[in-house]
């Protein structure tokens, strides 16, 4: 079994894959006060928790958005496994070309994305990656990353909303029965989900009148399903784009 993990601003994602079959999905909190023990000891209980035996993990890959966790989860996976991890990033082979200003610096998760959209769904293409942040991901017919958009996330403007005003609460992510909210809840909502959704589906018209085409569209991230099935596009909903983009680098670069 390979571990794909994906270390985000807010949870880290951890997938098995069996080949090309991804066996289970775990989620834990992201702490960049942790220790590469605690860390160890973690996945080793998520592990447990999903039946996955120890002598059957051969291989691990991560990307990462938090730099201070990048040696904490190699070490920490050297310690559990006793494997040395894959780190995506600048020299790696990843298929695809970065036609932007400083290639460097695109994140390792936007790159994971657009490799298995490229690779899975064909090119050209939109992709949507719904987490702390907003990202929209242009690939061209050539399946080269051509740029993308970010925007606050979903959550963060949530929390924005509740913390800077001295009257609204806070709320849990779901859909109205209305537009119309009839109370502050149900306005909060309505703005958050079907406000994300209008937004999605304007920004995915400004790319197709700038690309001169209508893109397919994909969309993944631990919130993309509550957002994208209000949005008047088509979009097609891949919630573990990310971790299938690991696991084809990983057989690029072992």
């Amino acid at each position: 079994m390979v571990l794909t993990i994906d270390i985000g601003n807010t949870n880290i994602v951890i997938g098995g894959f069996d080949g090309d079959k991804l066996s289970f999905v775990a989620r834990i909190a992201t702490n960049a006060n942790k220790t590469e023990d605690e860390y160890a000891t973690k996945i080793r209980s998520v592990l447990k928790l999903h039946e996955v035996e120890e002598t059957n993990v051969e291989g691990a890959i991560i990307a990462s958005v938090v730099p201070p966790l990048n040696s904490v989860m190699k070490q920490a996976l050297l310690m559990a496994y006793g494997i040395n991890a894959i780190m995506v990033g600048p020299g790696m082979k990843t298929g695809i070309n970065l036609h932007c200003d400083n290639p460097a610096s695109v994140g390792a998760d936007l790159i994971c994305a657009c490799v298995a959209a490229h690779h899975i769904y064909g090119s050209p293409s939109l992709v949507i990656d719904m987490g702390t942040a907003t990202k929209l991901m242009l690939i061209d017919k050539n399946g080269a990353f051509c740029g993308a958009s970010i925007i606050p996330g979903v959550n963060i403007a949530l929390k924005a909303l509740a913390s800077g005003t001295a009257q609204l609460p806070q709320i849990s992510l779901e859909a109205p029965k209305s537009v119309i909210g009839k109370n502050t809840i149900d306005c909060m909502r309505s703005g958050v989900v079907f406000g994300n959704a209008s937004m999605i589906d304007g920004m995915i018209d400004r790319y197709n009148e700038e690309m001169g085409e209508n893109l397919p569209v994909y969309a993944t991230g631990g919130l993309s399903k509550t957002i994208i099935s209000h949005c008047k596009h088509e979009i097609k909903h891949d919630e573990n784009l990310v971790l299938k983009g690991l696991s084809i680098l990983y057989k690029k670069n072992e």
